[in-house]
């Protein structure tokens, strides 16, 4: 089984590619080796969402390259 990891002392910055100013963003912390964090702005004590570092470089290139994403579910 894999453990969460401790994120209460992450570096979250707030995603470059978040629309909507304070209402609408995203946050990313860097300091997580073969990890990326991601969680909601507006609820800072929420779950974040655990990407491995290859998903969300792919993840980020459709975003840079303006691929078509679709949200599963």
């Amino acid at each position: 089984m894999k453990q969460t990891p401790d994120l209460s002392a992450a570096g979250w910055r707030k995603s470059s590619y978040s629309a909507g100013g304070d209402n609408n963003c995203v946050e990313v912390a860097d300091d997580h080796p073969g990890i990326v964090p991601v969680r909601d702005s507006k609820r800072p004590d929420g779950s974040a969402l655990i990407f491995s570092v290859s998903s969300w470089s792919a993840f980020m290139a459709g975003v840079k390259s303006g691929a078509d994403v679709h949200a599963v579910g």
